[in-house]
C-alpha cells in the first residue's frame, strides 16, 4: 500500500516535526514526510529535515505583498510535491480562509491545550490562571476559525503543585510528540471520518485510549 504523502509547515525548532520524521522513518508507518516548508530561513526544523533526507523549502512571508499571495505560494508548492496531508507543527502564521478551505479535511494542527479550552497563545499560562487540574494538547483539523476544527486526538497531563509555565509546557510537549504521529497514522489508515464538526475515529480504540492516558 502506498504511504500517505505528508508536508509539514514550521516556523521554529520543529520538535513536533522531529516526532513525525521519527515515526515516518519506521517502515511500518503508513505515511511519509515529503516536504518541510518554513516561513523563516533560520528555523532549526529545516536542519531536522535535512538530517532526515527530506526536502526543505523557505517561503518567507515578508517577501509577499499580502497574506493571500503568501498562501498561494505555499499552496503551489504543496500541490507540486503531491502532498495529501498538511501538518502544522509550530507554524506561527495565520492562514487565510481561502487556504484553510482549500485544504479542509487534509490539514491538521497540534495545539497545546485541551480544546476547546484555551485557544490562541500562552495556553499554559491560561491553564495555570484558570486553576484546572488537567491540561494537555489536541490534534485537530484546521478550519478558517482559529483552533476551532474537529478534534482527532487529545492527550492529558496533570497540573501539579508548584508548576510554572515551563514545567507544564515540558510535560505537555512530551505528550504532543506521542499524539501527533498517532493522529497521522489514524488518518493514513483511513480511520478518521469527518462528520460535521466532529472527527470520528474508527477501530483500535484501545490503542488510542492508552495514549490518551499516559502514566505520569
Amino acid at each position: 500500500m502506498a504511504r500517505l504523502k505528508v508536508a509539514v509547515l514550521i516556523s521554529g525548532r520543529g520538535s513536533n516535526l522531529q516526532a513525525l520524521l521519527d515515526a515516518a522513518g519506521r517502515p511500518e508507518f503508513p505515511a511519509e514526510v515529503v516536504l518541510v516548508i518554513s516561513n523563516s530561513a533560520s528555523a532549526y526544523g529545516l536542519e531536522r529535515a535535512r538530517a532526515a533526507g527530506v526536502a526543505g523549502l523557505v517561503i518567507d512571508h515578508r517577501a509577499f505583498p499580502d497574506r493571500a499571495a503568501f498562501d498561494q505560494a505555499m499552496d503551489a508548492e504543496l500541490r507540486r510535491c503531491g502532498a495529501e496531508l498538511v501538518c502544522l507543527a509550530g507554524f506561527m502564521r495565520l492562514l487565510g480562509p481561502a487556504f484553510a478551505t482549500a485544504w479542509r479535511g487534509r490539514m491538521i494542527n497540534i495545539h497545546p491545550s485541551l480544546l476547546p479550552s484555551f485557544k490562541g497563545l500562552h495556553t499554559h499560562r491560561q491553564a495555570l490562571e484558570a486553576g484546572v487540574k488537567l491540561h494537555g494538547c489536541s490534534v485537530h483539523f484546521v478550519t478558517p476559525d482559529l483552533d476551532d476544527g474537529p478534534i482527532i486526538v487529545q492527550g492529558a497531563v496533570p497540573v501539579l503543585d508548584g508548576d510554572d509555565e515551563d514545567r507544564l509546557a515540558a510535560r505537555v510537549l512530551t505528550v504532543e510528540h506521542r499524539i501527533y504521529p498517532l493522529a497521522v497514522r489514524l488518518i493514513a489508515e483511513g480511520r478518521v471520518e469527518l462528520s460535521g464538526r466532529l472527527a470520528r475515529v474508527h477501530g483500535g480504540a484501545g490503542q488510542t485510549e492508552s495514549l490518551l492516558n499516559p502514566d505520569f
